[in-house]
């Protein structure tokens, strides 16, 4: 079958699915959740540096959020002039607001790929889309560490998924500033980010096969332990 050389399949999905059964022939015990783990955590080292930079932006807008807020209790009462008050106070302190959004958004195609290179994997219909120097392990055996069967749901590993999640919620949430008041509607999606997104996390992967919850549980631990160490470092 002819891929469109400029699809995401065939940029994205059909190297990374090369990478996933490389490692699942080469690493001990056949083991394809050994090899999610494996791809999931090259992938994290590959986008670090964009972790990275989105990581810092949002701990620049915390530590100028004092300030910010001086800038906004200021003009109050015209949100005009305090729209254009906090636009000069970023252009004056060199803050790009978004800046720790778009590295997030750039990573998605990838993180929609790998979602499709583990479901393609989990269900073992690859050999048209290997290489030629990739070999065709014929059966790929789902069970994860003998007991884990990876093709299935798991209760468990759906759980462990959205505690991951909340935990990653926890930690970026910014400290809260003295004297500084939070409008409603930040308050309402800082809520929702943190509380409803781990259970929407942990009820999706309730109904997904068990290597993407696998997936999922180990990019946001190694996700976890970049924010933390970005975050206490520049605080100390």
């Amino acid at each position: 079958m002819f891929l469109n050389p400029f699809s995401a399949e065939f940029f994205l999905v059909k190297p990374i699915l090369n990478l996933l059964i490389w490692l699942y022939n080469v690493l001990p015990g056949d083991d394809i959740g050994l090899a999610i783990i494996a791809v999931t955590i090259l992938v994290r080292i590959l986008l670090f540096p964009s972790f990275q930079k989105s990581l810092r932006a949002q701990k620049e807008l915390q530590q100028i959020q004092p300030k910010l807020e001086e800038v906004k209790q200021r003009y109050k009462d015209d949100k005009e002039a305090q729209t254009k008050a906090v636009l000069k106070f970023y252009q004056e302190n060199k803050i790009n607001p978004l800046s720790s959004c778009l590295p997030l958004l750039i990573q998605l195609p990838l993180l929609i790929a790998l979602y499709n290179v583990f479901r393609m994997g989990l269900d073992g219909d690859i050999s048209a889309k290997l290489y030629p120097f990739i070999s065709d392990p014929g059966y790929i055996d789902a069970m994860f560490l003998g007991f884990v069967d990876l093709a299935k749901s798991n209760v468990v590993f759906a759980f462990a998924a959205g505690l991951a999640q909340f935990v990653q919620s926890k930690l970026m949430i910014p400290p809260k500033v003295k004297g500084a008041t939070q409008d409603k509607t930040a308050a309402m999606m800082s809520m929702q980010f943190t509380y409803i997104m781990p259970i929407v996390t942990a009820v999706v992967a309730m109904s997904l096969p068990a290597g993407l919850s696998l997936y999922w549980i180990i990019t946001t631990l190694f996700a976890i332990g970049q924010q933390w160490y970005i975050m206490r470092k520049r605080s100390t």
